[in-house]
């Protein structure tokens, strides 16, 4: 039996303006303006015939040079990474002591897997956090310095989701949001990406309507009733709205133990996955002024645009190089000091030191397009120790030339770069595909 979301009908025509891709013009000045913000000298984003848009040099890249570092738009560490990373779950550094890291997961390691960090939380340190981030989203950053520890010994999922909680809710949401994350954790992570999106999107939309009825007091202007409240959710919504969609269902690809005339079974049981998590999201944050938002569709098609363009999160344990530090003392100080970390070294085994590993979306790497014979690559160097996505040039680039990078391994054979890439609903005709094409 097909599942029926009642707000689809509701804002039916709502829902169709808020995923009406934006105009060559609208997509031009949207990245004009955040290349400029973000300071990306020697990019452009611009439309292309074959893809929408793409990356295109400004200037002259050398081998090995920096093209861009770009701040991700949403990210989300794996669950199963959470017990040996501990890191903030903004910019996803690793955070605290060298000792915080090994001592925390050797502790944790004690336990056994967490379900989530949230079970390990007490009462009195999510008010605490709660009024920390109602801080930071009224911009008071001072007090992000005075209890970092708390906010990063905190895991990032239930941080970023809980902020938008009313305070008359807060015994109910709470226990929903972690029944939400429970059922993310169990079945796909990608689900907390997109209830970071639509939580993210509420905060702008408040934090709007806030200035536009500060604008309209001060003007002593009379209330007009009319779709202002619209006007202003959608341009929350503005960030999402450049970022190519499909719905999850429709895009993602057949697994390999699904049969070709199980096909459409198969995609029916995604989309019924997607309702159930998007049930638990409503029962948790649903905000009665962004109904749209909490749509299947609208849902489907955010969970999608993660699917095709997200980029895998990898940041680089410092404990690696504390060991290695170690390893390279001279004699006899390495000695001296080993008989202080071999037990910890030991105790951690094999594994001693993880990388925080997960998946992020990113505004303008994902409007990177492919080719199996890139001009850039996707590469942290040693000094990059966060989540930026850090794009290198694979090798010299003209001012005017498309910077592309691989989606896939671009060493496989033909067939299967084409299959792999089929995923992505494109056939790519590089010029690597076309001289192997049979």
């Amino acid at each position: 039996m097909e599942v029926v979301c009642p707000i689809d009908a509701q804002f039916a025509e709502q829902i169709a303006v808020l995923l009406e891709p934006p105009s060559s013009l609208q997509l031009q000045e949207y990245f004009d303006e955040l290349i400029t913000s973000k300071q990306c000298n020697g990019i452009q984003v611009k439309p292309t015939n074959d893809y929408g848009k793409g990356v295109y040099a400004d200037m002259e890249f050398e081998e090995e040079d920096l093209i861009l570092k770009d701040q991700m738009l949403f990210g989300v560490q794996h669950s199963s990474n959470k017990i040996d990373c501990l890191v903030c779950s903004f910019c996803f550094r690793f955070i605290g002591s060298i000792e915080l890291q090994i001592g925390r997961k050797l502790y944790l390691q004690g336990l056994g897997s967490p379900k989530d960090c949230f079970d390990l939380a007490s009462e009195d340190q999510l008010e605490n956090f709660h009024c920390l981030l109602l801080s930071i989203a009224l911009g008071d950053v001072k007090k992000l310095t005075t209890v970092a520890n708390l906010v990063h010994m905190l895991i990032g999922t239930y941080a970023i989701l809980y902020f938008v909680l009313e305070k008359g809710q807060k015994s109910l949401s709470k226990k929903a949001l972690s029944r939400f994350i429970e059922h993310a954790n169990e079945t796909n992570d990608i689900f907390l990406l997109a209830a970071k999106a639509i939580s993210s999107t509420i905060l702008k939309y408040r934090k709007l309507k806030a200035a536009h009825n500060k604008e309209k007091e001060k003007n002593h202007i009379a209330e007009v009733l009319g779709n202002h409240n619209f006007s202003l959710l959608l341009k929350a919504w503005k960030p999402l709205s450049m970022g190519y969609k499909r719905r999850w269902w429709d895009c993602i690809a057949l697994p390999d133990d699904v049969d070709a005339c199980d096909e459409a079974a198969f995609r029916m049981q995604i989309r019924q996955l997607a309702f159930e998590s998007l049930e638990l999201l409503k029962d948790a944050i649903i905000d009665e002024e962004c109904l749209p938002l909490f749509s299947l569709e609208i849902y489907g098609h955010i969970i999608g645009m993660f699917e095709l363009n997200n980029l895998d999160l990898v940041v680089a344990s410092p404990v690696e190089d504390y060991f290695l530090y170690i390893d390279d003392l001279p004699e006899p100080e390495k000695k001296e000091v080993d008989e202080i970390t071999q037990p910890f070294l030991d105790a951690l085994g094999e594994d001693y030191s993880v990388c925080c590993q997960g998946t992020a979306f990113f505004a303008l790497q994902s409007c990177m397009n492919h080719s199996c014979c890139p001009t850039a690559k996707a590469f942290k160097r040693d000094e990059d120790r966060d989540g930026q996505a850090t794009i290198l040039a694979s090798r010299p680039i003209k001012k005017g030339e498309e910077i592309t990078i691989s989606y896939i391994d671009e060493e496989l054979p033909f067939e299967e770069r084409q299959a792999l890439l089929a995923d992505y609903g494109f056939r790519c005709k590089c010029l690597k595909c076309i001289q192997e094409q049979p």
